[in-house]
Parts: C-alpha cells; sequence; structure tokens
C-alpha cells in the first residue's frame, strides 16, 4: 500500500473588496488590496503544487469559496466554517484525520516558494509540529504530525505579537520544530517593494 501523501492546506478568502485584507486596504484602498490578495494567491498556489504532498483550499465564506470560479478547480475545496482563526485551524487539522501529517499556511506570504514547504515537511517528519515564524511574532505556517491536541488555539491573542508564543503555549508537550521565518502582508509596509515604487 502507498504511504498517504502529506496534506498542504493553503487559506484563502474571496478577494472581493472590503472583505479581504481590510487593514492593508484602509492604506492602499480596498479595491487594490483585493487585486493584490487574488495575484498573490495565484502566484502562491503556483508555488504550493507538487507531487510530494496533496493541497487544498480551505476557502472562506464557505458557500461562495466553493462556488467560486476564482480558485483553480483542479484543487479541492474545504469550508473553513465559523468562529476565530484558531477554531477554523483546529477544524481542519482535525479533519484531515489520522494518518498523513498536515500544515496550513496562509495566501498572503510573498516569498514563499516550493523549497520552505518542502523543508517545512522534513522538519515536521522528526518532530510533532511545526512552526514558520513571522517577524510580527505571529507565524505563516503551522503543522501537525498527528491529530491535534485537546486545548490548541486556546487562549491564542491573534492579529497580535503574542500569537506565536501564545500558539506554543497550547503545544506544550510537544516538540516543535522551526521552519524558516517568512514575512506576511498585514500593512502597506509589508509590501514587496517592486510593488511600491
Amino acid at each position: 500500500m502507498r504511504p498517504l501523501l502529506p496534506v498542504l492546506i493553503v487559506m484563502v478568502k474571496e478577494p472581493r473588496p472590503g472583505r479581504v485584507k481590510t487593514r492593508l486596504g484602509r492604506q492602499i484602498g480596498m479595491v487594490p488590496a483585493a487585486w493584490w490578495f487574488r495575484h498573490q494567491c495565484r502566484a502562491l498556489l503556483r508555488q504550493a503544487v507538487d507531487p510530494r504532498w496533496q493541497v487544498a483550499l480551505a476557502v472562506s465564506p464557505d458557500a461562495e469559496g466553493r462556488a467560486s470560479r476564482v480558485w483553480p478547480a483542479h484543487i479541492p475545496r474545504l469550508p473553513q466554517g465559523r468562529g476565530d482563526l484558531g477554531a477554523r485551524m483546529g477544524r481542519l487539522l482535525q479533519g484531515a484525520g489520522p494518518g498523513a501529517p498536515v500544515m496550513i499556511v496562509g495566501a498572503d506570504i510573498p516569498g514563499l516558494r516550493r523549497r520552505h514547504i518542502a523543508d517545512a515537511f522534513r522538519k515536521l517528519a522528526a518532530a510533532d509540529a511545526v512552526i514558520g515564524p513571522a517577524p510580527d511574532g505571529g507565524y505563516w505556517l503551522i503543522g501537525l504530525r498527528h491529530v491535534p491536541p485537546p486545548g490548541l488555539f486556546a487562549g491564542v491573542r491573534w492579529s497580535s505579537a503574542d500569537a506565536r508564543a501564545d500558539t506554543l503555549a497550547t503545544m506544550r508537550g510537544l516538540r516543535v520544530a522551526m521552519a524558516e521565518t517568512l514575512a506576511d502582508v498585514d500593512e502597506a509596509a509589508d509590501l514587496p517593494r517592486k510593488l511600491l515604487a
């Protein structure tokens, strides 16, 4: 029997002005922010698809995302569901079931390349969990080799400089590997310089 392939889940929102990257939108305009996100997602998915792992999109809003023509039709879609980021990621990790390792990434990581994903899966093979740190105290990737532990993400202060430390506190007892540090885009200052020229 062939071993199960690892699973990479990319979290996306429908790229509608005023519904995606709103913090960025308040600085550069909601339409340009939605445009940036749509094109960033397209570029990231070109890096994410690889025969070494399965890729799925976690879409939001659920019904609109599942029916959307924005996303590539050949990539399976999962609903994110309700709740804060921790509740949604917890369900995605739980729903993957036992067996193959699972990693979740955000779609707003301009520096993400296939080699970063492969390296994170390699690290996860020798640990219980992997986190990809972001310079702002958050993280761009989280992965587990087994079913999530009880209380994972409980009390995490999302969108704060404490998000990574809070998440690590809910993973006590797990061997956690660190992937490479990459930056996400929350504000105009985070955008790649070539876009601002």
